[in-house]
């Protein structure tokens, strides 16, 4: 959810860019912008497949268009309704200036939005068997960091994220040049998190693997 500043912009003092805190402090206008960011859609679409009710998608959708998050791009007649189609113009992405400038009760809105699609992303490739695939990465790792550390693994994640972006843009043409019965498209989801933990927690039996699994008894190896 977080990005933090480019090494360049480190220790330079930045304002936050209040048309993107205005544009994405609710987070039902977060889903739409993510949303946007992936296809163009209408506000009728956008209710349908967010579950919320079409004035409250309409008033949303509107405050990012005056936010210059989103723009329209067509309109059509629907069913005898004349339909505005959006897309996105900047990602759902914050510097960590942008972040800190949002209300907490807001960045926990945003957090348990991000942690229900995770689970249901993980929840609907568990079902249909695609946590199979050997090269399938599932980690969990405990660390104990001083600030240096810290701000290098938060700069890494970022960067990755990024890279992981460039080469699903740079996929996409390959892919529609192939012809559709030799296309091997890898329809994948990448999570990342990293958070400080509780205080009272305790670590699990095993950190770093590819996947980690404990017994729930002692094996007796006489």
């Amino acid at each position: 959810m977080t990005r933090r500043t480019k090494e360049g912009e480190r220790g330079r003092e930045k304002e936050p860019d209040l048309r993107l805190i205005r544009a994405l402090a609710h987070p039902l206008r977060w889903r739409i912008l993510q949303t946007l960011n992936l296809r163009t859609a209408s506000p009728s679409e956008l209710a349908g497949e967010l579950g919320a009710p079409l004035p409250n998608i309409a008033y949303h959708v509107k405050v990012l268009a005056r936010n210059d998050a989103i723009e329209l791009v067509k309109t059509e007649q629907v069913r005898g309704a004349l339909e505005h189609f959006y897309r996105a113009t900047m990602r759902p992405w914050f510097t960590d200036e942008t972040w800190s400038a949002l209300p907490i009760s807001t960045r926990r809105a945003l957090f348990g939005e991000i942690l229900r699609d995770i689970w249901s992303d993980v929840a609907g490739a568990a079902e249909s068997d695609q946590l199979d695939d050997p090269t399938t990465h599932i980690t969990r790792t405990w660390l104990d960091l001083d600030k240096e550390a810290y701000d290098e693994l938060a700069d890494s994640l970022n960067a990755l994220v990024e890279r992981a972006l460039e080469l699903h843009a740079e996929a996409a043409p390959r892919l529609a040049a192939m012809p559709e019965d030799e296309r091997e498209e890898h329809r994948t989801a990448m999570m990342l998190m990293h958070f400080h933990r509780a205080s009272s927690a305790e670590p699990g039996a095993l950190h770093g693997g590819r996947v980690e699994k404990a017994d729930s008894a002692p094996r007796d190896n006489s």
